[in-house]
């Protein structure tokens, strides 16, 4: 096998053809549903490596396929209704971002297939039947959040040790949040901590929700995923700045944007991967035959800038231990 990095860019072009022809009916405009639980601006990012990883699989966009959008934003009302009208438009698949959007996917169709991304644990929140063999018409891939959220409570005690009381936020409509609380506090209880929730499910309710912070006194927070908050990264990172709070969140962005910590998969590499599911599912494998992928690797990204900002030092044991680090 040759890297088709040892091509020069026109080399590239005379195989793709090839490769394009192989990964399509010949003639065949492929419709793909998109359904995000984020505000488009958001959603748009994790759909542009979708499109780059269908791109590098031999798809074109406007030539053998055509992306129908749709962004809930902070209504997740909508996504049913949304939801609906790629099953009326007859799509070949649908994607969908975040536990709501494959929630409402589900419930308006048992035929279209379904690729699934971002949701904390789709056999508990009865979205498939298992892992290995999803059955049904979905499939995809999951973030695991469900999983480490023990583990994000003890990077947060390791960067503020002496913190005892923790402030969870949480958007109590989407579906894998609850959940995630219960865990977080299984392991609060362990770590001989106490959590203070707060919830948010408009963009409001999350300044509302710092508000009411200040009245109990945590040392620290901890976000728990959701498309919403993911939404208004910029915006809790600065309250959380703002309140001298310590906190660590489930992706990456809120890191970028000034977060002290993040813990998580790689959301774009899942999107990408999704991509794969997709060609798969074109080409004519079940949706509920292929397993369910979960990550296996979680990054931990640290803003030293941002730790100088709150008073913290870092152990050096966890830098050497973070995937990057942001000064």
């Amino acid at each position: 096998m040759i890297s088709r990095r040892a091509f020069l860019g026109g080399s590239v072009t005379l195989f793709a053809a090839p490769l394009a022809v192989e990964a399509q009916q010949a003639g065949k405009l492929w419709r793909i549903g998109y359904l995000s639980s984020s505000l488009e601006e958001r959603g748009r990012v994790r759909l542009a490596a979708f499109q780059q990883a269908l791109r590098d699989l031999g798809y074109l966009e406007g030539k053998s396929i055509f992306i129908e959008e749709r962004y809930a934003g902070e209504k997740f009302e909508k996504l049913p209704e949304f939801a609906a009208e790629l099953a009326r438009l007859k799509v070949d698949v649908i994607v969908v971002a975040g536990a709501p959007a494959a929630h409402a996917a589900k419930k308006a169709s048992s035929v279209i297939p379904i690729v699934m991304t971002g949701t904390a644990d789709p056999v508990g929140m009865g979205l498939v039947e298992s892992l290995s063999r999803p059955g049904g018409n979905i499939t995809g891939l999951s973030d695991f959040n469900t999983g480490v959220v023990a583990k994000r409570l003890e990077l947060l005690r390791d960067v503020a040790p002496s913190v005892t009381r923790v402030a969870v936020l949480l958007n109590p409509t989407n579906p894998s949040n609850p959940p995630q609380l219960k865990l977080t506090q299984a392991a609060a209880a362990r770590l001989a901590m106490t959590l203070l929730t707060f919830e948010a499910n408009r963009a409001a309710e999350i300044d509302r929700a710092f508000a009411a912070m200040k009245t109990q006194g945590p040392g620290a927070l901890i976000v728990i995923g959701d498309p919403l908050l993911g939404s208004h990264a910029k915006r809790i990172v600065e309250l959380s700045t703002r309140n001298r709070l310590p906190a660590i969140y489930w992706t990456r962005e809120f890191a970028d944007a000034g977060g002290l910590m993040s813990y998580g998969a790689n959301l774009d590499d899942l999107w990408r991967r999704a991509a794969t599911y997709v060609d798969k599912i074109l080409k004519g494998a079940k949706p509920g035959d292929l397993p369910i992928e979960q990550p296996t690797k979680f990054e931990l990204v640290i803003n030293l800038k941002t730790a100088k900002t709150l008073g913290i030092t870092i152990p050096p044991s966890l830098l050497a231990r973070a995937d990057q680090v942001i000064e």
